[in-house]
């Protein structure tokens, strides 16, 4: 038998058939074992995933320091509110007793009556000034525009020389504490003059001719 007869004899045939089906098994071997990943990737995603976490957290913490900040400072500025809130009635009858006595009253008193009234007006201011360094302060509210947050119209006056829903009197004074109002101030409000916008305006015109 030649080389040539055992190349191409049925041995040969085999063998061929032989190597194709170990191929072919394998290919298919290969395409069902799922690729495995790459452990570099794998370490990628799981650190951006912790830095995910980690700046999450970072700013729930900077928050809660923020909101622990802002109530320990509300705590501070308001917890005397309702202290300061009964002093402004002592205050106002400290300021009643003293509108109740008239100038010419003032001005006849004697030496006793003087004194009484200078130490009334003493405790009155020292009252205002112990509630203003914890933080009240009182409204200054004349010659301003009626503000609803602050003030309270009780009663209008008919005066053309002032821009309507300016405050002209107060009947009671208003204070606040820190950023919010402790007692709005019981305002009389102008009525019948020009508004805001058309004062300004007539201020304007008013200058150029003069």
């Amino acid at each position: 038998m030649t080389d040539d007869t055992t190349k191409n004899g049925p041995d040969a045939t085999a063998a061929d058939a032989a190597a194709d089906a170990a191929a072919y098994v394998e290919n298919e071997t290969a395409q069902q074992e799922p690729a495995q990943p790459d452990p570099i990737e794998l370490l990628k995603a799981e650190n951006g995933e912790l830095r995910d976490r980690y700046l999450r957290l970072a700013a729930e913490m900077d928050n809660l320091r923020r909101r622990t900040e802002r109530e320990v400072k509300d705590a501070k500025s308001y917890s005397v509110a309702g202290f300061a809130r009964d002093m402004l009635a002592v205050s106002d009858n400290l300021r009643r007793a003293l509108d109740a006595i008239s100038p010419e009253t003032k001005a006849a008193a004697d030496a006793g009556l003087s004194t009484l009234i200078e130490g009334v007006e003493m405790t009155e201011r020292a009252m205002l000034s112990a509630l203003e360094r914890h933080g009240v302060r009182k409204l200054e509210p004349v010659g301003q525009k009626f503000d609803p947050n602050f003030h309270q119209a009780m009663f209008e006056v008919p005066n053309p020389d002032v821009p309507n829903n300016t405050v002209v009197q107060v009947v009671q004074a208003g204070f606040t504490i820190g950023e919010r109002v402790l007692r709005p101030a019981m305002v009389g409000v102008a009525k019948g003059g020009p508004k805001p916008a058309e004062a300004e305006t007539n201020s304007v015109f008013d200058e150029k001719d003069a």
